[in-house]
């Protein structure tokens, strides 16, 4: 991009194969190696706290590849969906998807994100943000043709925001970027003050 909104000012590794995510930073111009580490995401706790969960998962795939990569900027993710105390993982097939759907429907749940961002000094900075989203009771029907998409099967929470899931949310509470899979607003803020990325060129 010859006019970056935003330049980073050390080697930049996004530790998340989310297309999402990758387009977040794209947009902005910033230059990044995408990384992963293989079989990082833990399984939540019994009674873990949602919050708590998403920050410990984010670190778990940060860390790896920040250990492996020193003098970088590591940031990585992980976004969950909670309807009450339940953590919603993504579903295992179709069935399981119109489980969760059906259960979102006409209610309010939470997608929580956690960050983890590990310096080039090797410091590191986690937090969750969260979204409340509310969601529209649609027609069996349309949930049924809905997953026939493709769509759901590889999202927590069995939807996408950004695609055509979003006939399906009735309304936000918070960062939509969050819901998509990054709290851009967040993050940019927090590599910004620690002087990972300036605005620009220059």
């Amino acid at each position: 991009m010859s006019h970056p909104v935003y330049t980073a000012t050390v080697p930049l590794i996004l530790a998340s194969g989310s297309p999402r995510r990758r387009d977040f930073f794209s947009d902005l111009g910033l230059a990044f190696r995408v990384i992963t580490a293989p079989d990082a995401e833990p399984a939540p706790e019994s009674g873990e706290d949602p919050s708590d969960y998403a920050r410990r998962a984010a670190h778990a795939k940060t860390m790896p590849v920040a250990m492996d990569n020193p003098g970088c900027c590591t940031v990585g993710a992980d976004t969950i969906v909670v309807l009450g105390n339940e953590i919603m993982g993504k579903p295992v097939d179709d069935t399981h998807a119109l489980d969760m759907l059906s259960r979102l429907a006409g209610a309010t749940h939470e997608v929580i994100t956690g960050v983890c961002i590990v310096l080039p000094d090797g410091r590191s900075i986690s937090f969750a943000v969260s979204t409340a989203v509310t969601m529209i009771q649609p027609p069996l029907e349309a949930l049924i043709a809905y997953i026939r998409t493709g769509e759901p099967t590889d999202k927590a929470g069995a939807y996408a925001i950004q695609g055509i899931g979003s006939f399906l949310v009735e309304r936000i509470d918070g960062s939509w970027s969050n819901v998509v899979g990054l709290p851009l607003t967040r993050v940019i803020e927090t590599l910004t003050q620690r002087g990972v990325v300036h605005p620009g060129n220059g």
